[in-house]
């Protein structure tokens, strides 16, 4: 096998969720220039087309759907049409997250406590059944969660997302186990601080900035396609023997 053929994803159809900006964005570009058909998702239709037209204009296929995950119905929806429109799913990245509240972790108030729940831990929760019962008709998968180092190492004031987060890696090797044997994978991925405006908070902020950098090996933030390579390892028959696993990309953050 061919290095171009282990990542080769012709004929795949990806779904991933939060792509209409950022990391996601970066993900379902690269997904797209290795042959699957990318399903760009996000809360609202007109940043998905956006970034739908950019692939198709770049010689990919890709459709867009909205779906707010931290919504029920709307994950319902969705798959209805992705059952309708294509009869299969082979990758599912949830990536679409919230972090509403930057605060001491005594000042947390129930709505952000709930909405991040919501969101990050029942939203993938019910993405991940929902792609794994399309992925179990047809013979196996790969779901890959967009976790967080904050994960294993909780951020200063992003308490609940943290948690959130932690929960998520569970929640990868509780599908891995009990999917494997349908065919279906599960691994996450923990990206590092990241220059997206999901970080604005602490990219823009000099102090915060600087004071991170001085714990990050490679003294640097990363840029979104930085994040897209492990992503498409973790997609691709490259990684078919991977499962369980979460993938730090963060410059040296954990280690």
């Amino acid at each position: 096998m061919s290095k171009t053929q282990l990542f080769d994803l012709d004929g795949k159809i990806a779904f991933v969720s939060g792509a209409s900006r950022g990391i996601g964005e970066a993900i379902a570009k690269l997904l797209a220039q290795q042959g699957a058909h990318v399903i760009v998702s996000s809360r609202k239709i007109d940043g998905c087309q956006h970034v739908a037209d950019a692939i198709i204009a770049d010689g990919g296929k890709a459709t867009a759907i909205a779906c707010h995950i931290g919504e029920m119905e709307q994950i319902h929806n969705a798959f209805a049409q992705i059952r309708e429109q294509f009869g299969r799913l082979d990758i599912l990245v949830n990536n679409a997250a919230t972090n509403p509240q930057f605060c001491n972790v005594l000042d947390t108030d129930l709505s952000a406590f709930q909405k991040t729940v919501d969101v990050n831990i029942r939203g993938y929760f019910f993405m991940s059944i929902e792609a794994g019962k399309l992925m179990r008709e047809n013979g196996g998968g790969s779901i890959i969660n967009v976790a967080s180092i904050n994960g294993i190492s909780p951020g200063v004031f992003q308490g609940i997302y943290s948690v959130t987060k932690a929960a998520v890696i569970n929640m990868t090797k509780v599908f891995a186990k009990e999917c494997a044997p349908f065919g279906i994978r599960c691994n996450a991925l923990l990206p590092g601080l990241t220059d997206t405006k999901f970080a604005s908070a602490l990219v823009k902020n000099d102090a915060i900035l600087n004071m991170a950098l001085e714990q990050i090996p490679l003294k640097r933030v990363a840029a979104p396609s930085e994040m897209a390579g492990a992503v498409l390892y973790l997609a691709s028959d490259a990684s078919s023997y991977t499962t369980g696993v979460s993938l730090n990309v963060d410059g040296g953050y954990l280690s």
